[in-house]
């Protein structure tokens, strides 16, 4: 084969790969969808369910008609209804797949808003890092926190790190 046709057997094959990436996380969806309709039926809440594929993660979110509060009790104080439900969605997509999913779960959009409030975080620590020269260390967070904290923090230039051991595992942003 020549090279151009190498190449292009390569391109073809990624585009491939990426195609069934995609199907196996939109069957995640399928399956978590399923679940959480169930779910919400057995709970007696209304809600619709929007499914998405972001990288490598699906991405599932209940969602209310307007100003619904009731969905309110799924996500509980500062998402612990939310994680556990999560986890159990993550169960039921392990049942029918028998491979481990990292499917996020979002409850009235509670993560997105929870992900703004915590790119500020990050962005705001990174510039602390970078004008004061020293460490910033962060209040535990859970892993998705810290997860967007470091995106945060590498969008701004610098590194961070995570220390301590769950459930007390923070960021330590670290200077130039």
């Amino acid at each position: 084969m020549t090279e151009g046709t190498t190449s292009a057997v390569e391109a073809e094959a990624a585009a491939s790969a990426d195609q069934s990436i995609v199907a196996r996380l939109e069957q995640e969806g399928d399956i978590a969808a399923d679940y959480l309709e169930g779910l919400l039926d057995i709970a007696d809440l209304d809600g619709d369910i929007d499914m998405d594929v972001e990288g490598d993660r699906a991405l599932v979110s209940i969602v209310g008609e307007g100003n619904d509060r009731t969905l309110q009790r799924l996500v509980g104080q500062d998402g612990e209804v939310l994680e556990a439900l999560q986890e159990l969605t993550r169960l039921a997509v392990h049942r029918e797949t028998g491979e481990r999913s990292r499917l996020m779960l979002d409850i009235a959009g509670f993560r997105a808003r929870k992900r703004s409030e915590l790119a500020v975080l990050g962005a705001k620590a990174a510039e602390q890092a970078r004008t004061t020269g020293e460490q910033v260390k962060l209040q535990p967070m859970t892993p998705f926190e810290r997860k967007v904290v470091h995106d945060a923090v590498a969008a701004a230039g610098l590194r961070s790190e995570s220390e301590g051991e769950e459930p007390q595992r923070f960021v330590v942003v670290l200077p130039a």
